[in-house]
């Protein structure tokens, strides 16, 4: 029993109860410089397991006919990181099924176990010791690790009760900073809304202004004419009456046109886009353009061969494009260099100052070498009537009418400028994909329109039925049939022309405005094809916003006529709705249940 102060897991407990096994394994292990304790029974061995235990040197003679409960019942109580490691001394001379069998002696809670055969050599034996002390010095390094982490849960679990309590004062403040910080954001935004407000108000101004001023000069020319005429007629004098229906009629022209870029901005004007190439467009405004420009001027067209389709309205693009290069000239009135290039574009959605969802898009791009614009000019250069040209030369109305125009195409248009080096305004249109190859490319020569034919007499009492709201308009329409030799009927609202449409009367043709009270002419329209599956349908329309609500609004035997029109616009499209063929019955949708 030498040796037996060894520290912590260096003690190694013998049970070898036979001759003198235990005294001999003991001087080896001492010499070895181990600490060991020889114990005479399994009661003994379990009563010194404990801290102190750093390894069992059993033989297989010590177990038989043993009661092993004690020791089972030590190795139980032993914390759970605790494995004391066993060395089992098997008889020499022993076959694999005798050594299993002695193997199974070994009560089952021990699991940490080597078998050596005797008679072995002391270095055998010293290596399997140091080998089971070894594992079991790494236990006690777990203990230790599990014992930190508990004395750092303690700490932290104590921070953290210090913490629910300063925490608590902390919410404290939170709650009335926050309230202070809510009363402040309300106080704000109230002042952010009266600021909003304000100039929203004075943009009214502005738009209300701007409008009353340019219709004043309109009025004027069109009221002086008119008052002059009827002086005249009321006189009996019928000469030079022609140059003042003109100039009635120019006043009147300017003020649609004036009406035309107000719905533009205001993305409400009907258009009528179809699949459009912009590259063969823009060279067939090369000519204006150099004309529109001046000689100090150099125009170059940087046409991109691969240019994607898009679908447009080719007259609107064409007049965006004119107001564009007009705007570059004045921009460079001691001459300069304009560009205008064509690109194909994909956009991710991350780009500066382009408002459009991610997708392709044709971008046309005009670039001038001009005086360029402050940036608190390009923030405003889209609103209706802002202008930085002197009164009278400008109605500022050119680029809102373009903004209008291409955010009503569901593409965008964006600025970039710089004082001194010139300005470029980009035009995004969405590219147009052709749907199973049918799509035609609208013509883009660009040719001089055909003077308007009158319409064919009618040579079998052809009846138009003429519902508008308007009590004037409703009568000019219905006295130009009448002179061209139609029947006509009249109605003043949606659901008395359906009356009509639904009776047996004949009805050839429909010229409906768009907006009528009880029901829209669409709707009308959609309703009477049920019985009139082959009826043809002219829409008038100064306000056309349901019918841009969705693509492909006009079907098959329908056309649009744009109010104000002019007679010569109104008998063009007569003649062509009345030699068009009669719409397939397939094609009529209606919208209404009947």
């Amino acid at each position: 029993m030498a040796n037996e102060d060894a520290g912590e897991g260096r003690l190694v407990l013998i049970l070898a109860p036979a001759g003198r096994d235990a005294q001999s394994a003991a001087a080896v292990l001492e010499r070895h410089g181990l600490g060991t304790r020889s114990v005479a029974s399994v009661a003994e061995l379990a009563a010194l397991v404990d801290d102190r235990a750093g390894a069992v040197l059993i033989t297989s003679e010590a177990l038989y006919r043993a009661d092993a409960q004690p020791l089972v019942d030590a190795l139980h109580a032993q914390p759970t990181w605790s494995d004391l490691p066993f060395i089992y001394l098997a008889p020499p001379r022993v076959g694999s099924p005798q050594r299993l069998a002695m193997r199974g002696m070994l009560p089952r809670r021990i699991s940490n176990a080597m078998v050596l055969e005797r008679p072995l050599s002391s270095d055998s034996l010293t290596s399997a010791v140091d080998w089971a002390l070894a594992a079991r010095r790494r236990q006690f390094q777990v203990r230790d690790q599990i014992g930190e982490l508990a004395r750092q849960a303690e700490q932290l679990r104590l921070s953290e009760e210090a913490l629910k309590q300063a925490q608590g004062a902390l919410e404290e403040r939170v709650i009335e900073r926050t309230a202070a910080l809510h009363a402040e954001m309300n106080e704000r935004q109230r002042a952010q809304e009266a600021l909003r407000q304000a100039q929203k108000m004075e943009a009214v101004g502005q738009l209300t202004g701007g409008i009353a001023h340019d219709f004043n000069n309109l009025l004027q020319g069109i009221t002086g004419s008119l008052a002059v005429l009827q002086k005249r007629v009321e006189g009996g004098r019928t000469d030079d009456m022609g140059r003042y229906i003109g100039s009635a009629m120019k006043s009147a022209y300017r003020a649609a046109a004036l009406t035309h870029r107000l719905l533009a901005f205001s993305r409400r004007q009907p258009l009528n886009p179809r699949p459009l190439q912009a590259n063969p467009l823009v060279e067939s405004m090369e000519e204006l353009l150099v004309r529109t420009l001046g000689e100090g001027i150099a125009l170059e067209l940087r046409l991109d061969a691969g240019l994607w389709p898009t679908l447009s309205d080719a007259n609107q693009l064409e007049s965006a494009i004119l107001n564009l290069a007009i705007n570059a000239r004045d921009a460079m009135p001691d001459g300069g260099r304009l560009v205008i290039s064509t690109d194909n574009v994909r956009l991710d959605g991350r780009e500066r100052g382009v408002a459009l969802r991610p997708g392709e898009y044709v971008c046309i791009c005009v670039t001038d070498s001009g005086t360029g614009m402050p940036p608190d000019v390009i923030e405003r250069a889209f609103d209706p009537f802002f202008t930085t040209k002197p009164m009278g030369q400008g109605t500022g109305l050119g680029l809102s009418m373009i903004y209008g125009f291409a955010r009503q195409s569901e593409g965008s248009c964006h600025i970039s400028s710089e004082l001194g080096l010139g300005t470029s305004v980009s035009l995004y249109l969405p590219r147009h994909q052709a749907r199973d190859g049918h799509d035609e490319l609208e013509a883009q020569d660009k040719a001089e329109p055909a003077p308007a034919a009158s319409v064919p007499a009618p040579h079998s009492g052809e009846v138009v039925l003429v519902v508008e709201d308007d009590e004037v308009v409703r009568g000019l329409v219905a006295e130009t049939l009448a002179e061209l030799g139609f029947s006509v009927l009249q109605a003043c609202d949606g659901p008395s022309g359906l009356e009509m449409l639904r009776s047996h009367r004949r009805i050839d043709l429909l010229v409906t405005d768009m907006g009528l009270p009880g029901l829209n002419g669409r709707q009308m329209a959609d309703a009477a094809r049920v019985q009139r599956p082959q009826l043809k349908v002219l829409f008038m329309t100064g306000y056309a916003e349901s019918a841009l609500a969705a693509k492909g609004f006009l079907e098959s035997g329908m056309a649009m006529i744009t109010k104000p029109f002019t007679i010569d616009t109104l008998t063009a499209c007569m003649r062509d709705m009345l030699l068009s063929p009669p719409p397939s019955p397939s094609q009529a949708v209606p919208l209404l249940p009947q």
